[in-house]
């Protein structure tokens, strides 16, 4: 069922616009918040502050379902049509929301958001297309030792806005260590120098939760990219409503929350095992004779966290970056420039020999 959401004034296409957090009309500047404008899609009329305006988003009834949506293999991709001009959308089997490559119209493919691919929750995104080209610009011109080329951040190939599918989870996590320590002194007494060693057995038992821990769940994403894009506000995260993606791109996940359980366990099992460590100080060994953490899933919601996506093309080739749709925060690997890393090293090497030669001046010692 594709879903295209039209504004009430001038049936033109609306999309959401991250900085009023309402859908926008481009042709006639109108603006109408998600809630309202989703609880009248349904099929329910509905007033606006500006009168009796009657909402209607632009859905297929099921009756031309048949008409408008061809379905292949899961593992194939499938067809849709546009609404506005009747161009065919080919989509891969995991996109939920797209854009008309013919007349640029958002749309939303509600038939994959339903049942246990709709998403619980989502954070919208708060930075716009120009914001963010505007933020890896600048971005580009503090890489120090990136070529030259590179900074003036004028080869930008695309830049997406995606809705990334993430499970969040929350986790309990229980540690045990049984472990041996020592103390160390040492002291002279007459012509001899003693050192006293005094041994110590050391329990610790923890019990600790830890909410909305992140696992992206696209078999697309690089997951390593996507882990650094972190840290998300979740206290930001709304309800799913589906205007949330219109104008924008959307992903359903590949992995469900029990594959990817064994991912998040590692991480909280890190996590536990720091925190014991934090909590046997002041010794000066510490041999662990058992140590024992489990991890138990309390809670998996899926959920949708904005990403864009750059891609940038540098001497003919494509670097991908990823920045934080809600923050702001950019990720990814910058070609480095040769030039610079061994102008850094010669000074580097140049500052190290100078304060050697002071200390060797200072101390009579040899010059090295």
């Amino acid at each position: 069922m594709v879903v295209q959401y039209k504004c009430p004034n001038c049936g033109a296409d609306m999309a959401y616009d991250s900085t009023s957090g309402m859908l926008h009309c481009d042709s006639c500047g109108r603006n109408d918040s998600i809630e309202s404008f989703q609880k009248a899609g349904s099929g329910t009329d509905s007033k606006t502050e500006t009168g009796t305006d009657s909402f209607h988003s632009h859905e297929e009834h099921h009756k031309e379902k048949d008409r408008d949506f061809h379905s292949y293999d899961e593992n194939e991709t499938a067809e849709y049509h546009c609404k506005n001009c009747g161009a065919v959308l080919i989509t891969d089997k995991n996109t939920t929301a797209t854009t008309c490559s013919f007349c640029g119209a958002g749309v939303v493919l509600a038939d994959r958001l339903s049942g246990s691919m709709k998403p619980a929750k989502v954070i919208p995104f708060t930075i716009n297309k120009q914001q963010a080209q505007e933020a890896f610009k600048k971005w580009c011109k503090k890489g120090l030792l990136t070529p030259k080329g590179f900074m003036t951040a004028n080869r930008i190939k695309s830049i997406s806005g995606l809705y990334v599918p993430f499970w969040l989870y929350d986790l309990n996590g229980q540690g045990e260590a049984d472990a041996t320590c020592t103390r160390v002194r040492t002291y002279p007494q007459g012509d001899y120098i003693y050192t006293e060693t005094s041994y110590y057995h050391v329990y610790r038992q923890v019990n600790l939760n830890y909410l909305k821990v992140p696992a992206d769940a696209s078999e697309k994403m690089n997951d390593e990219l996507m882990d650094k894009l972190e840290p998300y506000h979740y206290n930001d995260l709304k309800d799913f409503n589906m205007p949330y993606l219109a104008g924008y791109l959307a992903e359903k996940y590949n992995y469900d929350d029990k594959t990817l359980f064994s991912r998040v366990e590692d991480r909280v099992t890190d996590f536990v095992d720091t925190y014991i460590k934090s909590t046997i100080g002041g010794y000066t060994t510490t041999s662990y004779n058992q140590k024992n953490i489990r991890v138990k899933e309390q809670q998996a919601d899926y959920v949708l966290l904005p990403v864009w996506m750059v891609c940038y093309d540098y001497k003919q080739s494509e670097h991908t970056f990823a920045m934080n749709g809600q923050t702001g925060k950019i990720v990814g690997k910058p070609p480095l420039s040769v030039g610079k890393m061994a102008a850094w090293f010669t000074g580097i090497s140049a500052g190290v020999f100078a304060v050697l030669k002071i200390i060797a001046v200072l101390t009579g010692g040899p010059i090295l």
